[in-house]
Formats: structure tokens, C-alpha cells, sequence
């Protein structure tokens, strides 16, 4: 089954919403975790024992893993494994992006099958030309994994280059979504942002909408600003969960509770 149809199956069964799963050290330290890879473990390891039976998505936010050194993407291969077999779709936050043989290699860390890195998706930057993505979309259709493109993120420092307009008109972040329309891949539009102010009538992969919860964003926000493209809107929120942490019950109890409040708008 390709990546999109796994989506769709699973957003019909528990809801449209991903959880990230950021061990930030403030949210360790907060949980009572010592800032180390075993707190990192027990942490990471507690959110999916709490969310993969009630979301559809989870999302470990890479860099916080990498930040221990082998030992903490040791922790993160195991979430991966963890999640997946536990039935939800992890997308991994990795926001790669390079040329060349540089990006075949990433493609192969994030996509291929048989890497204790590949999730079921991974998201990836396209600031080095969209073009530059393309060994990542080809692994990812061949392995049937998916690929978000950042196009308009929920940082007011990404505007400037986002919102900026190329040499045929279009400001840059439209000429993402349009490439990445062309390709069948989702895209990374932030929930928080009011309208926009993208054409994503072309749009058949899924989108991903951060800037939910802690930052601001509500389910009225994302119907403003996806209007008829709701069905395509996988909203995540990470922090307005796990600062429920890090008793089990409590963290999945704030899940469903979020997904419970997209329902009626999505």
C-alpha cells in the first residue's frame, strides 16, 4: 500500500492528528528525566507506549535524538521500530535536504527498506532547489514511503524566503506546492498563519499543518486557512500533549482529547 492510502486508512481509524514526539530537555526535565539518553529513552519510549494506540501519526522530532550522539539515534531507531509495530505511521522529523550523492544518501537513511532510520514518511527541505529532492522522491515511490516539503512553516524568520517572489511571479512557497503537486508528495503549510495565501487547488498529497496548540493555532484557524482542502490537513501538535507527561493515561488522555476537538472541523 503506498504511503497515501496508509494515511487515509489510518486518519479514518483514529483521526486526523500527529503527536510529535519532541524530547526537548525542558520536557525531560519537567517529566522528572535526567537530560541523558537513558531519560531520553524512558521518555520517548513512554509516548509510544501512550499515543500509538489512539493517533494515527507520531513524528520524533530527529534533532532532539541526534543531540545524545549514537546512543540517542540508537533511541530513536527503537522508536521507530516501537511505533510502526505498534500500529501508528511515523513520519520522521528530519527536514533533510542537500544535492547530489549527499541527498541519495539521506533518501537512503530515511526511505530505504531495511534502514532502522525509515519510518513510513520523513519531512525534507527544499531550500536547495526543489530539484535537488529528487533521489528522495524517487526511493520514496519506489519503496512506498512518504515525503513532506516544507513549503510555508509557522517560524516568522521563514517568511522572508517563503513569502518572497521568484523570477515568474510566484512567490516562492506557491512554487513548492505546485512542484510538489506535480510530484504526488505533501507539503508543510503552517495552521497558524491565517490564510495562506496559496493556490493549493492542484494539491493531491497530504498536508501537513504545524503551528497547532502551543503555538498558537486552533481547529477554527485551520478551516480559514485550508477552507475545502480539510480532508488533506493532517494537523500535529507536540507540546500540548506531552507537557502531560509523563504519566501513560494522562499523555493519551490529552491526545484524544485534541483529536476529539479536530473532529467537528475536519
Amino acid at each position: 500500500m503506498s504511503f497515501g492510502a496508509r494515511l487515509r486508512a489510518a486518519t479514518a481509524a483514529r483521526g486526523a492528528l500527529c503527536v510529535g514526539i519532541d524530547p526537548h530537555p525542558e520536557l525531560l526535565t519537567g517529566w522528572g528525566l535526567p537530560v541523558d539518553p537513558a531519560g531520553l529513552e524512558r521518555f520517548a519510549l513512554t509516548c509510544v507506549e501512550a499515543l500509538t494506540g489512539e493517533v494515527a501519526v507520531v513524528k520524533p522530532q530527529s534533532a532532539f535524538f541526534e543531540a545524545f550522539g549514537s546512543r540517542g539515534v540508537a533511541v530513536l531507531e527503537r522508536v521507530i521500530s516501537a511505533a510502526r509495530a505498534a500500529g501508528a505511521l511515523v513520519l520522521v522529523d528530519a527536514k533533510r535536504g542537500d544535492i547530489g550523492s549527499t541527498m541519495a544518501a539521506y533518501a537512503r537513511a530515511y526511505l530505504a527498506d531495511g534502514s532502522p532510520l525509515a519510518g513510513d514518511a520523513v519531512t525534507l527541505s527544499p531550500y536547495l532547489g526543489f530539484g535537488s529532492l529528487e533521489p528522495a522522491l524517487d526511493l520514496a515511490e519506489s519503496t512506498g514511503r512518504g515525503v513532506f516539503v516544507l513549503a510555508l512553516t509557522s517560524n516568522p524568520q521563514g517568511a522572508a524566503v517563503q513569502r518572497a517572489t521568484g523570477p515568474d511571479g510566484r512567490a516562492v512557497a506557491q512554487s513548492i506546492v505546485d512542484a510538489a503537486a506535480a510530484r504526488g508528495v505533501g507539503v508543510v503549510i503552517a495552521g497558524n498563519v491565517g490564510d495562506p495565501g496559496l493556490d493549493l487547488s492542484n494539491l493531491g498529497g497530504p498536508i501537513l499543518a504545524p503551528g497547532f496548540g502551543a503555538q498558537g493555532g486552533t481547529p477554527a484557524d485551520l478551516r480559514r486557512a485550508f477552507g475545502d482542502r480539510l480532508p488533506q490537513v493532517l494537523p500535529t501538535t507536540s507540546r500540548d500533549v506531552l507537557r502531560h507527561g509523563p504519566d501513560p493515561a494522562a499523555l493519551r488522555a490529552a491526545a484524544c482529547r485534541v483529536r476529539d476537538s479536530l473532529a467537528a472541523v475536519l
